[in-house]
């Protein structure tokens, strides 16, 4: 496991709570599923990478 591991677990989860903080926040639809897969990519390259 190296650091660009990490680097991409981490930048998913912060991504996932941003999702979850703009959808309690009625922010639009489009906002949060591009972010929703920006943290969804982030989480597998660095799941698929351990």
């Amino acid at each position: 496991m190296n650091t660009s591991t990490i680097v991409f677990i981490f930048l998913g989860l912060f991504l996932l709570g941003g999702v979850i903080s703009f959808w309690k926040q009625k922010l639009p639809k489009g906002v949060i599923l591009l972010l929703a897969l920006g943290s969804g990519m982030c989480l597998a390259t660095g799941l698929m990478r351990l």
